[in-house]
């Protein structure tokens, strides 16, 4: 496959959750292209088996292999925790996914290594980040998960604010607080746009992490490794989709923080 600096960086998530990420990599890198995929047919990945989700991920791989990009981003936390092995298997090119950044965001905040996860179920299940904590911060961290299966609907809902979601966040939190952390990830792509009402359940004393500024930096440090970095020119994201782009496109703007083009209709 050809690849040079002029390729674009694939991203891919479940369905919208990950244009958190890509817009942080489009902050963080405004000069490069991006060819985003969201599997919306097929969201939410959180409550289905690692086989299946591995599977999927392996068909989105190629897809965007075949785009000529020259970085994969996994922002899809799911994903990232139970197929890992299957899209690294896949892809020359370098892989770059949320669990590693999140953990290393998380790390890098807490000053008393107390640090609680919440995420979907597949991704509490996997323990990925337990792991990831673990490895990269030795014994001495202590964590706590939450599965929050809830908050992905209501995110796309658009009730950022609404008093629902604040009474299912307190139900959620109420017993991760009990840990006395001073770290929570957000171990969701959708959760960052619960943050303001998630700092609110937890109080001042709790750091939120989520991995999206990481993974950026963690891109724009790797392309000028490689010499694959755009220093100038204007940059074209294309945006593709399994089901509904026009919802993907009300929703994925409120995401992106800015107004998204044509959103592309897909069968893998």
């Amino acid at each position: 496959m050809h690849c040079d600096a002029s390729c674009p960086i694939g991203i891919f998530d479940s369905g919208v959750g990950g244009l958190t990420v890509a817009r942080a990599v489009m902050d963080r890198l405004p000069h490069e292209s991006i060819v985003y995929f969201g599997d919306t047919a097929r969201v939410p990945y959180g409550v289905k088996s690692p086989d299946t989700v591995a599977r999927y991920a392996a068909q989105i791989t190629r897809f965007l292999l075949a785009k000529d990009v020259k970085l994969l981003i996994v922002a899809c936390n799911t994903m990232a925790a139970v197929a890992l092995p299957a899209i690294t298997a896949l892809s020359p090119v370098p892989v770059i996914e949320v669990i590693d950044a999140g953990a290393r965001s998380a790390l890098a905040a807490t000053r008393t290594k107390r640090i609680g996860i919440i995420a979907t179920p597949s991704t509490i299940a996997s323990r990925a980040y337990e792991r990831a904590l673990t490895t990269l911060g030795g014994p001495g961290v202590h964590t706590a998960s939450r599965a929050c299966p809830l908050f992905v609907p209501l995110v796309e809902e658009g009730w950022l604010d609404h008093p629902a979601t604040r009474l299912v966040a307190e139900e959620y939190l109420a017993p991760l607080l009990a840990y006395d952390l001073d770290t929570l990830i957000l171990g969701c792509t959708h959760y960052p746009l619960l943050a303001p009402l998630l700092a609110r359940v937890v109080g001042p004393g709790i750091r939120l992490q989520d991995s999206a500024s990481a993974v950026a930096e963690r891109a724009a440090a790797l392309l000028a490794e490689l010499g694959l970095g755009q220093a100038d020119g204007r940059p074209g994201h294309a945006f593709h989709v399994t089901d509904m782009p026009l919802k993907f496109r009300e929703i994925g703007e409120r995401f992106l923080g800015r107004p998204m083009g044509d959103v592309r209709l897909e069968e893998l």
